[in-house]
């Protein structure tokens, strides 16, 4: 059975040497249930929306599985949160989630599988570990996007089911290490509403015959 660890959302803004100057990236467990709305959990935030957020990328959900094996790697604990993600979840295999792929709640959220995470040099930051963003990347264990299709609330505990699982079979673990032409092409195919993002890297591997990553 697929469930919900953990929900997390920002415990407080971090002084950050980026261009933005604050980072949102640490997120903590939260007791109770929390509404989720098109732009997130409620009383989370994301510090630099340019590359955060929005409807695409509302909610960053990644699997005790994938923090295990980060765990094993790093001999040390994954806590929920430790990677900026706002839900941690149990048997569903995140990384591996097909793109458009529906996700529902016990209150009747229902959340769609956009996009995977892209590391970024604040994440980096927050890990402290040298080549922290290449070791992440080459793993491939990026965790994935939702948007919300149906607003609700979301606790720890919350069974997940998965539905609605496009045919297309395209993976965020296949979008992160870049589409080839020809899946790109069968995702276009599809049918299938996709984040401006991916479509637009889509389209463009597709024309130029050459892979793309996000």
């Amino acid at each position: 059975m697929s469930s919900v660890t953990a929900v997390c959302r920002v415990l407080q803004l971090l002084p950050d040497s980026g261009a933005v100057g604050v980072t949102a990236i640490d997120k903590r467990p939260v007791d109770g249930p929390v509404h989720v709305r098109p732009l997130g959990l409620h009383g989370d935030v994301q510090a630099n929306r340019k590359h955060h957020g929005g409807e695409d990328q509302a909610v960053y959900a990644y699997a005790d599985e994938d923090a295990a094996f980060f765990a094993e790697m790093l001999d040390r604990p994954v806590e929920p949160g430790l990677f900026g993600e706002n839900l941690r979840t149990s048997g569903i295999a995140v990384s591996e989630a097909v793109v458009g792929e529906r996700w529902r709640f016990g209150s009747g959220l229902v959340l769609e599988v956009t996009l995977p995470r892209t590391p970024c040099a604040t994440f980096a930051r927050r890990m402290r570990i040298d080549k922290w963003v290449r070791r992440f990347a080459e793993a491939n264990r990026t965790g994935a996007y939702l948007r919300i299709l149906h607003s609700g609330a979301v606790r720890a505990g919350d069974t997940i089911e998965r539905f609605d699982v496009p045919e297309h079979g395209v993976t965020v673990a296949e979008v992160f290490a870049g589409l080839t032409p020809a899946r790109a092409e069968v995702l276009l195919r599809a049918g299938r509403r996709l984040p401006r993002k991916l479509d637009d890297i889509a389209h463009k591997t597709v024309a130029t015959g050459a892979p793309a990553a996000i």
